[in-house]
């Protein structure tokens, strides 16, 4: 018993010659907004989470400077001048043959710390000028001063 009518089933992709075998160009564009949405929220958070490394590296460092001086001022009856600045806790004296400090750190920023005596607010100060290198600033261009 033999069909001669007989038509074998044959989708609507086989039809035309199309198979659905790859993603559509709306599928890839609604996936690359939802990759640089991600992208974008994790940036954010990274650069936060970096100035606020940063600035903690920062009072670190400025903890071993105050520390530094005041033990230079224990030493020597007397603070660093505007003069000698910081780079006075390098010089060898006879209590302390290696100087006060190994080295004298650049900030986080790559840029000298600012030492000032008489200090505005304390005997003396050390200060970091923050992200934009210049007094003042806020969030991440604020200074940081000893406390």
């Amino acid at each position: 018993m033999s069909n001669s009518n007989f038509v074998p089933c044959v989708s609507r992709f086989h039809r035309h010659g199309a198979s659905r075998s790859g993603f559509s160009l709306m599928e890839l564009i609604v996936v690359m907004v939802i990759i640089g949405l991600l992208a974008g929220i994790t940036g954010v958070a990274v650069r936060s989470q970096l100035a606020a490394a940063k600035r903690n590296a920062a009072k670190a460092q400025i903890a071993e400077l105050v520390k530094s001086i005041e033990t230079f001022y224990a030493d020597q009856g007397r603070y660093p001048s505007n003069e000698e600045g910081l780079m006075i806790l390098r010089q060898p004296t006879e209590n302390y043959p290696e100087g006060f400090i190994k080295k004298i750190p650049v900030d986080p920023w790559k840029r000298p710390y600012v030492y000032k005596y008489p200090g505005a607010e304390d005997r003396f100060e050390v200060v970091c000028l923050g992200g934009d290198g210049r007094e003042g600033g806020v969030k991440e261009a604020a200074d940081i001063r000893n406390e």
